[in-house]
């Protein structure tokens, strides 16, 4: 059972307004975890951008909240960048607005947080690694990059069975700016639509529940 603030973002969500464009470059990845569920195979997906610090921790996130929220079993969702830097902490903040529940778990120049979108789930932990890093898995995953730049500049993930490029506009443009937050929040919304449309489109009727 999701929280209830975080219900209330989800039915802020509006499917008619993914473009043919984007339903098209999400099918991939639809296509790959029906391919999973149907062979009832876990299902590992890592979301990749340069820093590891918002858009792939927004997708990571989100992705995890919308396997919970369409049932589908066996998913587990990580994140990663080419580089190491830390969770951007106005992706906390959107998240906590969005009804998630933060926990600070370690301080520091790599904080690490726990994310909870059900009272009786395992939380995500969002910390900022390198997509390879030990904390990830090493093979048998699909590689999501979610930003244009570790999408040209990793063409080749080791131990990815599948490599998906679905790249997401920065909101860092906005930092430092009046329009910062709802930048942010916009680029949760549109990252959650995507990810809650892409599990809604899974069957999972002939897999035992």
């Amino acid at each position: 059972m999701l929280y209830s603030e975080i219900k209330k973002t989800i039915n802020l969500f509006d499917f008619e307004q993914i473009s043919e464009d984007r339903k098209s470059a999400v099918q991939p990845l639809i296509d790959y975890i029906q391919n999973k569920t149907d062979n009832k195979l876990e299902i590992r997906l890592n979301l990749i951008c340069t820093h590891n610090s918002r858009r792939s921790h927004l997708s990571q996130v989100w992705a995890q909240t919308a396997a919970a929220y369409y049932k589908i079993k066996s998913v587990t969702c990580y994140s990663g960048g080419t580089e190491t830097t830390a969770l951007f902490p106005m992706v906390a903040e959107t998240l906590q607005i969005s009804g998630f529940k933060i926990k600070t778990i370690s301080e520091g120049t790599n904080p690490v947080y726990s994310i909870k979108y059900s009272a009786n789930e395992f939380p995500v932990i969002g910390f900022s690694k390198a997509y390879d890093d030990e904390f990830n898995p090493e093979s048998e995953f699909a590689a999501i990059m979610t930003c244009s730049q570790a999408d040209a500049g990793c063409p080749f993930i080791a131990g990815a069975e599948k490599r998906i490029p679905l790249t997401f506009e920065d909101p860092k443009i906005s930092d430092g700016t009046p329009e910062q937050k709802e930048i942010y929040l916009k680029r949760s919304l549109q990252i959650g639509t995507e990810m809650f449309y892409i599990f809604s489109k899974i069957k999972y009727q002939n897999v035992s529940r």
